[in-house]
């Protein structure tokens, strides 16, 4: 990562990141054990972490109180109220919650409640297989999505719920009056750019995976994975508003090309006639201007059990001749023929003549951004492929983050975004988005959700090949006002390496970047811009020359001002940090000198 530096009248220089954040890694907790670590959840004022463990059907009691030296200081075991600890989240007053599922899967299953020193309190009934557990951003809610999976066998198959439980009046004298559970059954008989299970009812079909509320407390959003759809629920009424199909990315479009084989021997982003299903996992919730809107990342998962399944290679199934002339080139392995795709009992076979129309693949590569009403707003499209075809490349769409197992993803779901958060630094919003398979976090700047702009990378890659933490899970951001540290957290729990990371977040602007300006007797706002930037002289005697240059010293605008300020338009302009030279217009001499970014 190239560097700049800044030059101030007080004659010091500073050297700066080209991105606006600084990632700093505090310390690990490790396990070190597949599935110890999948979700945590962080207690400001016991300075802990709590942590799923799937392998001890327990929940990891961890110190950070000095984050570089994170200490096991006891542990929950759940086998007392289930079989295993789905989620974590910590509440507002002391207390944790857990999602807990039956002994027998299909049966209901519990929430319950624990003191930050693991002291039992409470516990509830709640829907069948308990999955993500979250609390309203006013503390007065806790809501539980509750998947009801069937068994292996199809013969049972639960309904899929949404519990809402008051927790408004505290945590010891909740009972089963503070609980309600929402179902499926008034759900609308077709929802377009949705799927559904045949001779299935949404009421057992949809499984709710994941639940964010947005910032008023008034608006939840619930991701039905396997359904690609989300349900959104008035938390004001605590009824269902409404449902929303999320759609299909075509890959046939420019900017949605994909790696569809692992048996090319290269990597090959280029466009197929697939659809990709957005199948998100996690989701998050932001509000900008009054405005919620939700972020995805698009995993995608496929219902696999004994007596069904819902996903075949391209290369098994038969194609309409008239649509795919070329079925024998698109079915070789090198091409089209490994592709995991949706079975045409689901989707795909348009005019029931048992031969696909349309090929539908899992999930979307990427991550996504939705409004409060569910519409598509922007999608990331091929940026995450792209991305570590340019910068990691022996890592491309690997396993397990290991380079020995380079494109072995890329007949399936890609780089598997999964895990993701949102937080706020500095009045600006970035998605966090963690890479199940392919390892790393994405860093994007979403404050314009229809113009995201990427960050950086927090990668776990190592020179011998392997990753220090593998399989993202889970992501908790912890802002700096609600963090012992006074510092921004960036919590990532790890499935397949049984690790849980802590990051420390900086903002590196505008805090130094905006005191140089002003100090050396330019304003520029604002600062950080992105299409246009006002540059003005606090002092204005003469005609000055202004000078824009970039971190390699090019020369990229230059002009003479006479007046005392002027608009520049810098759209065009590359992300990055750029200096601001103003000159005296006679005798050339540097008269000061500031900076401002662009992103």
């Amino acid at each position: 990562m190239k560097k700049v530096l800044i030059i101030a009248l007080c004659l010091f220089t500073i050297s700066v990141n080209a991105q606006k954040l600084a990632v700093t890694e505090l310390g690990r907790y490790t396990d070190g054990r597949v599935t110890a670590s999948e979700i945590a959840t962080y207690d400001s004022s016991s300075k802990k972490i709590f942590i799923t463990n799937a392998v001890s059907d327990s929940i990891d009691i961890v110190d950070i109180s000095n984050p570089s030296l994170p200490t096991r200081v006891g542990g929950i075991s759940i086998t007392p109220y289930g079989s295993g600890v789905n989620s974590v989240v910590a509440l507002k007053n002391g207390y944790i919650a857990a999602a807990i599922e039956a002994n027998i899967l299909q049966d209901s299953g519990k929430v319950v409640f624990f003191t930050t020193n693991g002291a039992y309190v409470n516990q509830l009934t709640v829907g069948a297989l308990p999955d993500m557990i979250t609390m309203s951003p006013n503390g007065k809610k806790v809501l539980v999505a509750g998947e009801g999976e069937p068994n292996s066998t199809y013969s049972n198959d639960p309904k899929g719920t949404i519990a809402i439980i008051d927790i408004s009046n505290g945590i010891t004298t909740l009972n089963q009056n503070n609980v309600k559970i929402l179902n499926f059954d008034s759900a609308p008989t077709s929802i377009v750019g949705s799927l559904k299970k045949p001779l299935s009812t949404w009421s057992n079909d949809l499984e709710p995976e994941y639940i964010c509320i947005n910032e008023s407390s008034s608006l939840a959003s619930v991701v039905c994975q396997e359904a690609n759809l989300m349900v959104f629920v008035d938390l004001t009424a605590d009824t269902i508003k409404s449902y929303k199909g999320l759609g299909f990315k075509d890959y046939n479009s420019t900017g949605n090309g994909m790696d569809a084989s692992d048996k090319d021997l290269k990597v090959n982003i280029k466009n197929h006639p697939i659809k990709g299903v957005y199948m998100p996992d996690a989701v998050a919730a932001y509000t900008v201007a009054g405005n919620t809107y939700f972020v995805t990342a698009n995993e995608g998962d496929s219902r696999e059990y004994t007596s069904y399944t819902n996903e075949v290679r391209i290369k098994s199934v038969s194609l309409d001749s008239t649509v795919f002339p070329n079925a024998v080139a698109l079915k070789q392995d090198s091409v089209l023929g490994r592709l995991k795709i949706l079975t045409k009992d689901v989707i795909g076979d348009t005019d029931g003549d048992s031969d696909y129309d349309e090929l539908y693949s899992f999930g979307a590569r990427s991550f996504s951004i939705w409004n409060q009403t569910g519409t598509l707003v922007w999608d990331s499209k091929n940026q995450i492929e792209k991305f570590f075809e340019t910068n990691y490349l022996n890592f491309f769409n690997c396993n397990e983050g290991k380079a020995i197992l380079k494109d072995d993803r890329s007949d399936d779901k890609g780089p598997e975004p999964e895990a993701l958060t949102v937080g706020t630094i500095d009045n600006r919003f970035y998605a966090f988005v963690g890479l199940e398979r392919q390892g790393g976090i994405l860093i994007y700047d979403i404050t314009n959700p229809t113009a995201p702009v990427f960050e950086k990378y927090i990668s776990p890659f190592k020179t011998d090949g392997t990753s220090t933490d593998a399989g993202v899970e889970g992501l908790v951001f912890v802002p700096a006002k609600q963090s012992h540290t006074g510092k921004n957290l960036l919590i990532a729990s790890h499935e397949v390496s049984g690790t849980t990371a802590i990051y420390q977040i900086d903002d590196l602007f505008p805090t130094h970047v905006e005191k140089y300006a002003l100090m050396n007797g330019i304003s520029i706002y604002p600062n950080p811009g992105q299409t246009n930037i006002t540059i003005f002289l606090n002092e204005f005697v003469n005609t000055k020359k202004l000078k824009i240059v970039n971190s390699l010293g090019q020369v990229m605008h230059q002009q003479v001002m006479q007046e005392q300020s002027i608009q520049l338009p810098i759209e065009k302009f590359a992300n990055g940090i750029y200096n601001v030279i103003i000159s005296d217009a006679n005798t050339d001499l540097e008269v000061t000198t500031s900076t401002f970014i662009k992103y």
